[in-house]
């Protein structure tokens, strides 16, 4: 990945944390956080990682988020001066719950081995 891709990132990342905090009101007692943003070459797209927990209000968030994407879009257009803006795509990062997978199939195999 490019330098200045990771420089877009980054700030896309910092500006939508803000974004979040300030404009959705998710339930009581959950966690969001943006994990990363992965944007494309191109620049129209972002797909944003984000992890919530408990893991349980994850469809909740999720449909938030879908609601709120527009909004979320306008306002982020409005804090960053660069063309385009990329569209996001908002997606649960899945790495802690494949990490958790393999650990267990690891220590099955310790314990039948």
């Amino acid at each position: 990945m490019s330098h200045r891709l990771e420089q877009i990132n980054e700030l896309i990342r910092h500006e939508l944390n803000r974004l979040i905090l300030t404009e959705i009101d998710f339930p009581k007692n959950c966690l969001v956080t943006i994990i990363s943003i992965n944007t494309s070459k191109d620049l129209r797209h972002a797909k944003v990682l984000i992890s919530v927990l408990p893991a349980f209000y994850t469809k909740k968030v999720l449909a938030k988020l879908a609601v709120n994407a527009g909004h979320l879009q306008y306002l982020l257009n409005q804090r960053l001066s660069m063309r385009p803006l990329p569209r996001l795509a908002f997606r649960i990062d899945e790495t802690e719950k494949k990490a958790a997978a393999i650990e267990e199939l690891l220590d099955r195999i310790k314990k039948n081995g």
